[in-house]
């Protein structure tokens, strides 16, 4: 539904009036368009002294056709140089013209908390140049991974740099901390491509934690176009909303995606899977015999699994009939769990498959009249995390999305003050769209993602609660 406290704000005397009372004014999101650019303007690469990034991201970023640009910085130009990359020079004494669509940070040579200048050093006049919608990417060293307690001291630190930074930049810009474990050096590509390009208009202030891929995919070798070209995905709960565009946008990346919602809505899935040349499944996910029909079905292998079906059941506790807690859990985890060691029972997963889940900012923050709803989303985060690393021995990866305030059919039946609320309590000011959680799970999804695993990526804007 549209944002008509976005659309007064941003008029001319809707604008005057929100500057003299302090108001929120959303800025319209950039979003990706098929056949854009990885990023529109000029990229300011840089990094603390020591960082062992810096050569692997001069080549991420040259292969992304990025225009770059460096500091007056010998060590690092040679860095670029021997990526074959030709960059500009950033003069902090230059006129406010020179300004960036992006800055890019390896922190990784931090390794004292007296060297956290180094983030004041490059950000202090360089922060206000960024673009409308720029981006702002920090890589720093998972903190269990570092070789001193003082290291560790420092990479913890960077989180909230970045964070705070995420709250204070405006302008629609997004601020992100990249962790790189040892031997992931090379597997930043499908990462930092997402969290430069507007597909990550609505994340904001995360933390993704990249760890060494088993059989990693060669960037060169992929189409960054149709990465999912000869995949098949399968999503639940596709009929409408965040499902149908899930399904809609990995069939854009070249997936046959494989729509499954419970009979009751079969028309609409008939529809959405029609529209993508896909199939439709129509099936109740907490019936005894799905998961034995869906293990059957994909024996053939299944490249991408998305759970995404969910329901809510909202009332406080004390009115809550059991019924209304326990259809809640079957549908919202208990069903993932059944039908996922029914898959990777009959090994109908592929080796380098991708499971998705869908958590929420409710499974993290909780929600008052949401005790069931947030149970559930957090045990969703909880089984990613404690199944990522046996996964990771098969080569498939598992990684959840948590939502925030998105602007779907549901949010629009809340009352106007908690919708209003809702909205603005984020570093963005404004709900996200279900296309924003379809394009983070399409690159948790890609060939290329195989070191991001284990992952809770918020898709809400940088809500303020639970950040």
């Amino acid at each position: 539904m549209s944002d008509r406290y976005a659309q007064l704000v941003n008029s001319r005397p809707g604008g005057l009036l929100a500057r003299r009372a302090g108001l929120p004014r959303p800025v319209a999101l950039e979003r990706h368009r098929p056949g854009d650019p990885v990023i529109r303007g000029r990229v300011l690469l840089g990094g603390a002294p020591g960082g062992r990034l810096l050569g692997s991201l001069a080549g991420v970023l040259g292969q992304a056709g990025c225009e770059l640009a460096t500091m007056l910085d010998e060590r690092l130009r040679a860095i670029v140089a021997g990526a074959g990359l030709d960059a500009t020079v950033f003069n902090a004494d230059a006129p406010g013209e020179q300004r960036f669509k992006a800055l890019v940070f390896d922190a990784t040579g931090i390794v004292d908390s007296t060297e956290l200048v180094a983030l004041h050093a490059f950000f202090h006049g360089t922060v206000r140049r960024v673009e409308p919608c720029g981006r702002v990417i920090v890589l720093g060293t998972e903190p269990a991974d570092c070789g001193s307690v003082r290291e560790s001291t420092a990479q913890r630190a960077l989180e909230g740099f970045t964070r705070s930074l995420g709250k204070e930049i405006g302008r629609g810009a997004t601020v992100q901390l990249v962790l790189v474990a040892g031997g992931a050096e090379e597997q930043l590509a499908s990462t930092l491509r997402f969290l430069l390009s507007p597909r990550s208009a609505y994340v904001s202030g995360q933390v993704v934690h990249l760890r060494h891929a088993h059989a990693p995919a060669e960037p060169e070798q992929l189409d960054w176009e149709r990465p999912l070209n000869g995949r098949t995905a399968l999503v639940t709960g596709a009929s409408r909303g965040i499902g149908e565009a899930i399904a809609t946008t990995l069939a854009r990346e070249g997936a046959h995606v494989v729509g499954l919602d419970v009979p009751g809505a079969s028309a609409e899935l008939q529809r959405v899977s029609a529209g993508l040349g896909g199939e439709a499944l129509a099936l109740d996910v907490t019936a005894p015999d799905t998961p034995g029909v869906l293990a059957e079905r994909f024996a053939g292998g299944l490249d991408v699994v998305v759970h995404n079906a969910g329901v809510t059941r909202d009332r406080t506790l004390g009115k809550m009939p059991v019924e209304r807690w326990s259809e809640l859990m079957e549908i919202n985890l208990s069903s993932q769990e059944r039908i996922d060691d029914a898959l990777l029972a009959a090994s109908a997963v592929n080796e380098r498959g991708r499971i998705v889940c869908v958590s929420s900012m409710s499974g993290i923050a909780g929600n008052a009249g949401q005790t069931n709803y947030a149970t559930s989303k957090a045990g969703v985060i909880g089984r990613v995390q404690a199944l990522a690393p046996e996964l990771a021995e098969r080569g498939v990866t598992i990684n959840a999305v948590a939502p925030g305030y998105i602007e779907t059919q549901m949010t629009a039946r809340m009352p106007i003050a908690i919708r209003e609320a809702g909205r603005r309590m984020s570093s963005l000011s404004q709900g996200g769209l279900p296309i924003d959680v379809a394009e983070t799970i399409a690159w948790l999804a890609h060939p290329a993602s195989g070191a991001v695993n284990g992952n809770v990526v918020r898709v809400c804007g940088q809500n303020l609660l639970g950040a």
